[in-house]
């Protein structure tokens, strides 16, 4: 699937779309979001209703979309703020990605810094969490602190060259490292490759983020 680069429109990007995002105002100057009501909704008809605001490839969707825009209603992680924001900004403003922010900034291998290039143009970008990075054994884990070319590999095969939203990303996809993952979208469960995309359709100034739940490992 060839991935064609499209204009942003800032605030429709994330909060917009996102029936659960920042806060939109009516003429009354009335604010009523389904984020308001995403936080006081069971976890499940959140859920729902967040597959559903992405059916279109409008904006976010996923079983976790629910949760994280409880976690950040506001602040530099919210879904209004990111919108604006360049990923080398964003990404080191969700909680969430403090591993993946380390071992794109050097912080996990002074040899392996991506922020230039991800400053620069649009992508789409699969995004191991924490908890993702979590799975991945200690020796790997010391491995990648050590070996550049390794690093480099595993962390640009989570991102392809062109923004993709929902309405795009399902199928085949060639990375910047220069293999394919395939994306599968089957009603509210999304993957990538053997991951689960928690929340995906999430995007930024320049990217398209999904979260995702396990470390992606290129062929070797």
């Amino acid at each position: 699937m060839k991935i064609t680069r499209r204009p942003l429109t800032a605030a429709a990007l994330v909060a917009a779309a996102l029936t659960m995002g920042a806060c939109a105002t009516d003429g009354d100057g009335a604010e009523e979001t389904t984020a308001a009501s995403t936080a006081t909704s069971t976890m499940t008809g959140s859920e729902s209703e967040s597959a559903d605001a992405g059916a279109d490839g409008s904006g976010p969707a996923g079983p976790g979309c629910a949760a994280y825009a409880e976690a950040h209603p506001d602040g530099p992680a919210s879904l209004g703020v990111i919108a604006d924001q360049n990923i080398v900004e964003a990404v080191p403003n969700i909680p969430e990605l403090s591993t993946l922010t380390a071992a794109l900034t050097g912080g996990l291998n002074p040899d392996v810094n991506l922020v230039a290039t991800l400053e620069g143009g649009e992508w789409t970008i699969f995004a191991p969490t924490d908890e993702a990075f979590a799975k991945v054994d200690d020796a790997t884990i010391e491995k990648l602190k050590t070996d550049a070319d390794l690093l480099s590999a595993v962390l640009t095969y989570h991102v392809v060259d062109g923004q993709a939203g929902l309405d795009m990303v399902d199928g085949e996809h060639v990375t910047v490292q220069g293999e394919k993952v395939t994306v599968t979208i089957d009603g509210e469960e999304m993957t990538v490759n053997d991951a689960n995309i928690a929340c995906g359709g999430i995007t930024t100034a320049n990217a398209t983020v999904y979260l995702i739940d396990t470390v992606l490992l290129p062929p070797m």
